[in-house]
C-alpha cells in the first residue's frame, strides 16, 4: 500500500508539469506567431513596401525610385490615366524633390485577392498630406513576397508661366523651351505637363529680369493625377525702369517732326486753317508708365501725357496770322513682347503709331 501511496503523487505532479510545458509551448507558438506577423507588416508587407518607396522620396533617391516596381510608366498608361500628352520628365531628379518627414501608414485594407490599398501620411515641405497606393503581390523572393504599385504613384502637373519662359521648380532652373515637347515652337499659353513623384511639395517660382513671382506651391498627393498650375508673374522694377526709358525715347523723337500730325505717333493737332510756319513739339508730361499682364506677353495700359505745340496759324478767311502756343493732352499705350532670345520687343503708341524696337 505504501508504494502505490508513492507512485500517486508522483503522477499527479508529471500531470502538473506536462500541462505547465503544454502551457508554455502555446505560448511560445503565439509569441513567435506573433512576432513574425510584425516582422513581416515592418518589412516584407505590403505597407512594409510603400514606405520603402517613401524613404527614396524623402532620401532625393529618384533613379532607385524610378525603378521600384510599378513606378516607371509608358505612353498606354498614360493615356488610360486620361493623359493625351507627353509630359516631361525633368522634374524626376533629385534637384526638383522635397524631403518627406513624419511618414506613417494609417491603414492597410486587403481585398482578399492579393491586393492592397494602403494610406499614408506625411508631411511634404511642412505640409500635411495624405495618400493612398494600390499594390500587389508579384511573386516571391524565396519565403518572402513581391510587391508592386498597381497605380504609378507618378502625377502630372499641367504648368503655365505667363510672361516667362525661365522658371524654377523647388530651385531647379527650367526652360520652358527647353522641355517641351514643341520645342522652341511652343506656344506660352499651352500647359506644360511635368510628371512628378508623388506625394511631393512642388513649389514654382520665377525670377528673371523682366518678370518675377515669389511663388505658387502644389501637394501632388493622388497618383496618376493631373493638377493644373498657372503662374501669373509680374514685372520687375528694371524692366518697368527700361520701358519708361524707351517709352520717352519714342515720345521725344515723335516731337522731333516738324508736323501737326507726327507720323506713327500718339498725339498730333488738327485745324481748319493753313500753317504758316514749321511747328515745333515737345513733350512737356512725360507718362508714368506701368506694365501689366496681357495672356502670355505684357502691355502697356493706356496713360495720360502732354505734349506741346508752337506754330504760326494763317485764317483762310482773313489771312491773319496767329500765333498757337497751345499743350496737347493725349493717352500713350502699347505692347510688350518677349523675344526667343529674352529680349523684350516694346511698341509704343496709338493703334496706327509703331516704334522702333
Amino acid at each position: 500500500m505504501e508504494h502505490e501511496e508513492r507512485v500517486a503523487p508522483r503522477r499527479a505532479r508529471l500531470g502538473v508539469d506536462l500541462a505547465w510545458l503544454a502551457l508554455v509551448g502555446v505560448l511560445l507558438i503565439a509569441a513567435v506567431g506573433a512576432g513574425g506577423a510584425t516582422l513581416y507588416q515592418q518589412f516584407y508587407g505590403p505597407s512594409a513596401f510603400v514606405v520603402r518607396y517613401l524613404d527614396l522620396l524623402s532620401a532625393g533617391h529618384a533613379a532607385d525610385a524610378l525603378h521600384v516596381p510599378g513606378v516607371a510608366i509608358d505612353r498606354a498608361t498614360l493615356e488610360k490615366a486620361g493623359i493625351t500628352d507627353s509630359p516631361s520628365e525633368a522634374m524626376l531628379r533629385p534637384t526638383a524633390m522635397t524631403a518627406l518627414t513624419d511618414v506613417a501608414v494609417v491603414s492597410e485594407r486587403s481585398d482578399g485577392k492579393g491586393h492592397y490599398d494602403v494610406t499614408v501620411t506625411y508631411k511634404a515641405g511642412g505640409h500635411k498630406g495624405s495618400t493612398t497606393f494600390q499594390v500587389a503581390q508579384d511573386g516571391w523572393a524565396g519565403v518572402t513576397p513581391n510587391w508592386r504599385f498597381t497605380t504609378s504613384p507618378l502625377a502630372v502637373i499641367d504648368l503655365t508661366v505667363l510672361g516667362a519662359d525661365r522658371f524654377a521648380v523647388n530651385g531647379f532652373e527650367v526652360d520652358r523651351r527647353q522641355v517641351s515637347e514643341a520645342g522652341a515652337d511652343a506656344a506660352p499659353l499651352d500647359p506644360l505637363p511635368l510628371l512628378v513623384f508623388t506625394p511631393g511639395l512642388y513649389s514654382v517660382t520665377v525670377d528673371t529680369a523682366i518678370s518675377a513671382s515669389p511663388g505658387v506651391a502644389v501637394l501632388a498627393d493622388t497618383p496618376l493625377a493631373t493638377t493644373p498650375v498657372e503662374v501669373q508673374t509680374k514685372p520687375t522694377d528694371a524692366f518697368i525702369g527700361v520701358v519708361q526709358q524707351r517709352v520717352e525715347e519714342f515720345l521725344t523723337q515723335c516731337a522731333t517732326q516738324e508736323v501737326l500730325q507726327p507720323t506713327a505717333c500718339p498725339f498730333g493737332l488738327t485745324v481748319q486753317n493753313r500753317i504758316a510756319s514749321v511747328p515745333h513739339w515737345s513733350i512737356t508730361a512725360q507718362p508714368t508708365v506701368t506694365v501689366a499682364p496681357d495672356g502670355s506677353q505684357w502691355k502697356i495700359p493706356a496713360t495720360e501725357a502732354v505734349a506741346h505745340v508752337d506754330v504760326d496759324i494763317k485764317s483762310l478767311f482773313d489771312g491773319k496770322v496767329t500765333a498757337v502756343s497751345e499743350d496737347v493732352p493725349f493717352l500713350v499705350d502699347g505692347t510688350i513682347t518677349i523675344l526667343p532670345d529674352g529680349s523684350a520687343s516694346i511698341r509704343v503708341g496709338s493703334p496706327t503709331g509703331v516704334s522702333p524696337d
